[in-house]
């Protein structure tokens, strides 16, 4: 377990109509759902106030890129709500590529017996549960954190 940086970490999900969000142990054994926010102007604070009762070393969001890696207005959406939470709690955030998450998560809801229709309100915390997992293992078998550190003193670039 050389180079992994002890403390909990908190999975972000982030989607057009909710934000799913799970937490890992301090020692990154395993990542858990804690909930889903619905999309809103609220959203950020409501993160931020789980972000006071977890104390984590950091946020780590997923980047939904397409499968050849190229951004897309998701990855816009996504980029713009992790410097907002960036900015407003001033705890750092990792921006990870999330491909796949989405899919694994309905695949394992699937499998446990779970139609898409009633899986919906929890899909999006078992995709942040995944996406923090793989962060985590990530760093604990190569010793680096996984994915972009966003940078706290850089303004958010904006569409006008």
């Amino acid at each position: 377990m050389t180079g992994f940086r002890r403390g909990i970490r908190l999975g972000i999900d982030v989607g057009k109509a909710r934000v799913g969000v799970s937490r890992c142990d301090p020692d990154g054994m395993l990542a858990v759902p804690v909930e889903t926010v619905p999309r809103s102007e609220s959203s950020i604070q409501r993160i931020a106030e789980l972000a006071q009762e977890w104390e984590p070393i950091e946020f780590v969001v997923g980047l939904p890129v397409n499968m050849r890696g190229d951004e897309t207005p998701s990855t816009v959406d996504a980029r713009d709500f992790a410097a907002e939470l960036a900015a407003r709690t001033r705890i750092p955030v990792r921006l990870v590529d999330e491909r796949l998450s989405t899919v694994t998560a309905h695949a394992a809801l699937r499998s446990s017996g779970r139609s898409q229709r009633n899986s919906r309100s929890i899909v999006d915390q078992v995709a942040a549960v995944v996406l923090l997992q793989h962060a985590v293992d990530t760093e604990k078998s190569t010793g680096r954190p996984a994915g972009a550190l966003i940078d706290l003193d850089e303004e958010p670039v904006r569409d006008a």
